[in-house]
C-alpha cells in the first residue's frame, strides 16, 4: 500500500491517498488498476512506464471509491474502470509524450478523411485516401503507423460534461450497460452518434473496434483471430479512430 500511496503522491502532487479511503479497498481493487494499466501500456513507447500508469490509475480508483453511489445501479467495478481509465489518460496527457509533429500529422489525416467522406458521401477506401494525398498506399500505411500513438488516447477525449466529470467517448463504445449505469442524456445522445459512426466503418475496421473495445482483446490477440499481422491490425485501428474522430467532431457542435 505504501508504494501505491507514494506513486499517487508523486503523480498527483497533492499527497497520498485520502486517509478516509479504506486501504484494504485500494489493495482489493489494485489488480483491476494493474490490468487496465497493462492493457493501455500495450503499444505505448518504452519511455512510458507501466508503474506510472498504475500510479495514475490508483488516483482514479481513489476517486471512484469516494464518489461511488450504489443506489445509482452501477456495479462498482464498472464505475471504477471508467475512473481508472480516465485518470490514466489524464496522466498521459500531462506527460505530453506524443510529439506535436505527430499530433499535427494525425489531424491532417483526420481532416482529409473527413473531407473525402463529405465529397464522396461514403467511407473512403485506403486507396482513395492515398490518391488524394498524392502518395502510394504503402506510404499511407506508413503514415498510419507514424500517428498510431495518437489513436491510443483519442477515444478518451471529452465530448461533453457530466456532474461527475467529463463524458468520454471510450466509455460509450458498444457498452449498452454504461448508458444504463449512468443515465445521462448527453451520454445517450453521444451513444447514438457513435453507434451510427461505428456502423458506417468498413467491416474489418468495425470488427477491430468491437474486439478491442468490447471484447477487450489486445491488438496481438486480434491479429491472431483475423490471421493478419499485428502491424496491419494497428493500421486498421488507427484508421478507424481517425474516421470516428472526424464524424464525432462534426456532430459535437450539434450536440453540445
Amino acid at each position: 500500500m505504501a508504494d501505491y500511496q507514494r506513486s499517487v503522491a508523486e503523480t498527483n502532487g497533492q499527497g497520498p491517498v485520502s486517509p478516509s479511503i479504506d486501504s484494504r479497498l485500494i489493495e482489493e481493487y489494485a489488480p483491476l488498476v494493474k490490468y487496465i494499466a497493462g492493457r493501455i501500456a500495450i503499444g505505448l513507447p518504452k519511455q512510458v512506464e507501466v508503474d506510472d500508469l498504475i500510479g495514475y490509475g490508483i488516483i482514479g480508483l481513489a476517486d471512484a471509491l469516494l464518489r461511488y453511489e450504489s443506489n445509482r445501479g452501477a456495479k462498482f467495478t464498472t464505475y471504477a474502470s471508467v475512473r481508472i481509465r480516465g485518470a490514466i489518460f489524464d496522466g498521459l496527457r500531462k506527460m505530453d509524450w506524443v510529439p506535436h509533429s505527430v499530433r499535427t500529422k494525425a489531424k491532417e489525416l483526420e481532416n482529409i478523411i473527413r473531407l473525402l467522406e463529405t465529397e464522396l458521401g461514403r467511407t473512403p477506401t485506403g486507396e482513395e485516401i492515398a490518391a488524394t494525398m498524392g502518395i502510394t498506399l504503402q506510404e499511407y500505411y506508413q503514415k498510419l503507423d507514424q500517428v498510431k500513438a495518437t489513436s491510443l488516447i483519442s477515444l478518451d477525449e471529452s465530448v461533453g460534461t457530466e456532474p461527475e466529470g467529463d463524458l468520454r467517448v471510450i466509455d460509450l463504445v458498444g457498452d449498452e450497460q454504461a448508458t444504463q449505469d449512468f443515465q445521462a442524456i448527453e451520454r445517450e445522445e453521444v451513444q447514438q452518434v457513435l453507434a451510427r459512426a461505428v456502423e458506417l466503418l468498413p467491416e474489418k475496421e468495425k470488427l477491430v473496434v468491437a474486439l478491442y473495445y468490447q471484447d477487450e482483446l489486445t491488438l496481438q490477440e486480434i491479429a491472431a483471430v483475423l490471421n493478419v499481422s499485428e502491424s496491419r491490425i494497428s493500421q486498421l485501428h488507427t484508421q478507424a479512430i481517425l474516421r470516428l474522430r472526424g464524424r464525432l467532431s462534426r456532430s459535437k457542435n450539434k450536440l453540445f
